[in-house]
């Protein structure tokens, strides 16, 4: 009788020692803190998006939030916790503390029953060491020789230039390693986008299929400059206008002209000798 009792003591205690383990566990992992950034890559004057969860809120209790670079505190906020357990905190890269480029440390530490940690990364680069390219490209055309496009880029670089006449567009096609942006100096002469009244109309522009929006910073009377933003991992951006290399240019006309001189000239003589 003693044997079965202490055996099922024994069963008893364990069943109650793994309660404890188990209700500790839920406990520990409960009280949680999640950060990220809305990206893992910025350029100095960029703005920096931390967000995050607690998976429990404790009223009063707010986040720390501290930045960190090569071991030295950048910044450090202290945030409010939003009724769901979210949390928000804006950042511009931008300032003394900012001239360094490198790997950046963003962590956030919530004190419930114990500080809790949560870490993530992105890299950063100061405006002096952000890669930028101005040049030219030369655009080949099937029918009309080449034209220049002049462009700047900054977070890519660009592979190549086609003409699509069947769309009355061209397409840059570049290798975007980060975010960017691109600037374009189109020759009207040879792509442009008009109303049927002459005016300027505004260019389509799509980035691998999907319409995106341009900025136009100049109008000039034998250009106009645009710059499109890019993401990383991006390939085709194509300019669409109302014409590309007009099937009649400036140079094609004259020849036209020319050789029709020359056929009235030619038919005259023969009219006149015949005569």
């Amino acid at each position: 009788m003693s044997i079965e009792i202490f055996m099922d003591s024994r069963i008893f205690y364990s069943l109650v020692l793994l309660l404890v383990i188990s209700t500790g566990t839920v406990f520990a992992e409960e009280f949680l803190v999640l950060v990220k950034t809305n990206d893992n890559n910025y350029d100095e004057g960029d703005t920096i998006i931390i967000s995050g969860q607690v998976s429990t809120s404790i009223p009063g209790v707010d986040v720390v939030i501290q930045l960190f670079s090569g071991g030295n505190m950048v910044a450090i906020a202290q945030k409010p916790i939003a009724q769901d357990g979210t949390f928000l905190h804006t950042i511009l890269a931008e300032g003394p503390l900012w001239k360094k480029s490198g790997t950046y440390l963003v962590r956030a530490s919530y004190e419930a029953g114990g500080v809790k940690i949560s870490e993530t990364e992105f890299t950063y680069s100061s405006k002096s060491e952000v890669s930028e390219t101005r040049t030219n490209f030369e655009v080949n055309t099937e029918n009309h020789g080449t034209f220049d496009v002049e462009y700047t880029i900054k977070g890519g670089t660009v592979k190549n230039i086609v003409v699509d006449s069947k769309n009355f567009a061209i397409i840059v096609q570049i290798d975007a390693t980060d975010k960017g942006k691109i600037t374009l100096e189109l020759p009207r002469e040879f792509i442009g986008a008009e109303k049927q009244d002459g005016k300027d109309d505004t260019f389509i522009i799509l980035i691998d299929g999907i319409e995106v929006a341009g900025q136009e910073s100049a109008i000039h009377s034998e250009s106009r400059i645009i710059t499109i933003n890019f993401e990383q991992g991006d390939s085709d951006i194509e300019i669409i206008g109302t014409y590309v290399i007009p099937e009649f240019g400036t140079i094609v006309m004259m020849m036209l002209i020319v050789g029709i001189m020359v056929t009235i000239l030619v038919t005259r003589n023969k009219f006149q000798i015949n005569v």
